[in-house]
This record gives C-alpha cells, sequence and structure tokens, in this order.
C-alpha cells in the first residue's frame, strides 16, 4: 500500500496555510485561488461554508467562479460547478494556489 503525501516541498506551505485557515482569509468567507497551467489560468474561490451557514463538506472545493462574479444566495453558488478535493493539500497539488 502507498502512503498518502502529506504536506511536504511539493506542497507550498502559506498556500496551505491559507487555504486550511479561513481566520486569516481577507475576504472571508471567500478565498480567491488560481490555477496557471501551459499559460491559461482557471480561477476559482473558496468557501467557507461551515463558518458561514454551517454547511459541511466543502472546505476543499474550488469553486470555479471567480470573486466578482459570485452569485447572490448560498444554494446558487453551491451549484455553481467545481471541483472537490479530500484535503487542503490534495487541492495544493492540484495547482491551486491562493490568488
Amino acid at each position: 500500500m502507498i502512503a498518502p503525501k502529506t504536506a511536504g516541498p511539493t506542497v507550498p506551505a502559506r498556500d496551505l496555510l491559507f487555504v486550511t485557515t479561513p481566520a486569516l482569509w481577507p475576504a472571508w468567507p471567500f478565498l480567491p485561488v488560481v490555477r496557471r497551467t501551459r499559460g491559461a489560468e482557471t480561477l476559482g474561490v473558496l468557501f467557507d461554508a461551515l463558518g458561514a451557514c454551517g454547511r459541511t463538506g466543502f472546505s476543499a472545493a474550488v469553486i470555479l467562479t471567480n470573486l466578482f462574479a459570485l452569485p447572490p444566495t448560498v444554494d446558487d453558488l453551491l451549484a455553481v460547478p467545481r471541483e472537490a478535493f479530500d484535503t487542503g493539500e490534495e487541492l495544493i497539488r492540484a495547482g491551486w494556489r491562493v490568488d
């Protein structure tokens, strides 16, 4: 059995700290993130659903929108396509960085 990866040299510590600590988010309950690949950018936001409205299951989910195009309600926001990860480390390893 292969052990899962943990935070290490391939996981930027600053990004991991921010992704896993909503109290540090300057635009709480949102944290803008970006993934840059081959000259293209994909924008997303993390949403502290647990802290903002008591909903679980979104702590490591990137909602594929940007901070300036957020839907007006929580239900609308959570209906937007997203990439879900098991942990903040997995999210960072997938290329997402704090924007």
